[in-house]
């Protein structure tokens, strides 16, 4: 069960940068588990825990701000409204109108809950209220390792990597429903040149080259997820080791502020372009090209 008593040696001190320093090096701790059948238990880390609190108080302030929807919006509804008004105007074109509607609403459910979990790790007490635990090493000597209690997702490689699965799974299921899989097969695979518009056998030579780099566009595709959780846990990861060693200098602070947000928008646009490659096109374009070829 987690050790509450070792907390309070340490519960006041969540500014301080010693033992931050080293629970930022420090991978996700298993804090507790939650036995589900004989043989098996689900872990419970530090970041999945900060992750469910967050996520709670997202969900809370959201419904608070907008309570039951009405005709005439009140300030939160109108403030909520005006917020998705903003983010609709630039996925939609990015998306196309085919796409759009289902893939809307978790390009922005990603953005806000990443940017609520970037701006997670900034406060004092993540990542430094928490634990000491003593071991005993080999040559008889006591290490004393710090165990966070709180750890934001990004910091985790298990969250980011979870989070570009999930981008990766709904790009799959868009593209395939929207565009569906003839579309992206000429799209990594077939000629996008016009026969009309140069010689044949300059086309034909060019279809060699459109296969061979779709073989290229396929591993570029696979390693999407690996590129989206590196870049979101190198930058959290990062930051929060930043603000622990400076103690949360100011300017510092105000600096991973913004980080967090454009970081949460990297990420949400990052997966709609990769789902407006396929999708945003005329609706004969495919069929059109197909044609020529």
């Amino acid at each position: 069960m987690f050790p509450l008593k070792k907390i309070i040696p340490v519960i006041a001190a969540p500014f301080a940068a010693a033992p931050a320093a080293s629970a930022a090096t420090e991978a996700a701790e298993k804090l507790f588990e939650i036995p589900l059948w004989d043989g098996f238990s689900l872990p419970i880390t530090n970041s999945i825990l900060t992750t469910w609190i967050v996520a709670l108080v997202l969900i809370a302030l959201i419904r608070l701000a907008c309570g039951r929807p009405k005709l005439v919006p009140s300030k939160g509804q109108y403030a909520v409204e005006t917020v998705l008004g903003m983010f609709k105007e630039i996925l939609e074109p990015i998306l196309g109108k085919k796409a759009f509607p289902a893939a809307f609403p978790l390009l922005i459910c990603l953005f806000f809950f990443i940017l609520a979990q970037n701006w997670a790790g900034l406060i004092p007490g993540v990542g430094t209220i928490g634990w000491h635990e003593t071991a005993l090493a080999a040559d008889g000597t006591e290490t004393e390792t710090f165990r966070a209690l709180f750890r934001p997702l990004g910091a985790d490689m298990n969250g980011t990597l979870g989070l570009a699965l999930v981008s990766f799974g709904a790009w799959a299921i868009i593209v395939l429903k929207y565009a569906g899989a003839k579309a992206v097969l000429f799209d990594w695979f077939g000629n996008k040149a016009d026969k009309r518009d140069v010689p044949a056998a300059v086309y034909y030579f060019l279809s060699l080259i459109f296969f061979a780099v779709g073989f290229i566009e396929i591993i570029s595709v696979i390693f999407r997820p690996v590129s989206l959780s590196f870049r979101l846990f190198g930058n959290v990861f990062g930051g929060e080791t930043l603000m622990h060693s400076t103690g949360y200098f100011t300017a510092f602070y105000f600096l991973e502020l913004l980080v967090g947000v454009v970081q949460a928008l990297v990420f949400t646009l990052l997966s709609a372009v990769y789902i407006g490659l396929i999708t945003n096109h005329d609706s004969g374009e495919h069929a059109e090209a197909e044609e020529h070829a």
